[in-house]
């Protein structure tokens, strides 16, 4: 398929299918075990952006119910609505990822699933650096990442009809991306999905 704006098909395919991502994937215990560490590792009420932070749950919900203040950042302006409506105590913008602007030092975590590898793949790396200067020093970057380099498209995502893109680089290369941006990688892990998988980064800003 020939991808003029893969950032149009993105936006388009979760205004699309936003409901749908939500119940195919808003369940995972994954992310309660991801985002349980995450709360052992930031001070009570810490500032958090959830980059790429879909219909806000669970990311968002679950933060913002533990009395963190989070700002939530997604491209479709359909996942943005849902997102106010069901995680009201949060903080929500309709923005690339990549354009956003935050001052430095605003966050002491960045939280980023399952959303850089929707990014193009040149945009990846000053994203990460942007991101390292948006956090608070000691603050933490939690992050999945491709495990194994893939671009390509699914025109019929998760059954529902609408396609959608992706690009990432292998697990080495992030983890070169992130302490070239200027985080130190403190911990990597697999996780698995399907056939296959991604890279989880634990990231801090010294």
């Amino acid at each position: 398929m020939d991808i003029d704006d893969p950032k149009d098909v993105v936006r388009r395919g979760y205004d699309a299918l936003s409901r749908h991502y939500e119940q195919s994937y808003a369940t995972e215990t994954k992310y309660q075990l991801w985002l349980g560490a995450l709360k052992e590792r930031i001070p009570a009420a810490a500032t958090v952006l959830d980059l790429g932070c879909g219909s806000g749950v669970p990311v968002a919900r679950t933060l913002a119910t533990a009395g963190h203040r989070v700002t939530g950042v997604d491209i479709s302006g359909e996942q943005i609505r849902r997102a106010r409506e069901l995680v009201p105590e949060a903080e929500f913008r309709q923005a690339d990822a990549t354009a956003v602007e935050f001052p430095a030092a605003t966050f002491d975590a960045v939280v980023s699933l399952y959303a850089l590898i929707h990014i193009p793949l040149a945009e990846q790396p000053p994203l990460l650096t942007r991101i390292a200067t948006w956090l608070r020093p000691g603050g933490w970057l939690l992050a999945t990442t491709g495990h194994t380099a893939w671009t390509g498209t699914d025109d019929n995502w998760l059954g529902g009809g609408a396609t959608m893109w992706w690009s990432h680089a292998d697990a080495a290369t992030y983890r070169a991306w992130l302490t070239e941006a200027g985080l130190t990688v403190a911990g990597e892990e697999f996780a698995p999905e399907g056939d296959g998988g991604h890279a989880l980064f634990w990231a801090r800003r010294p």
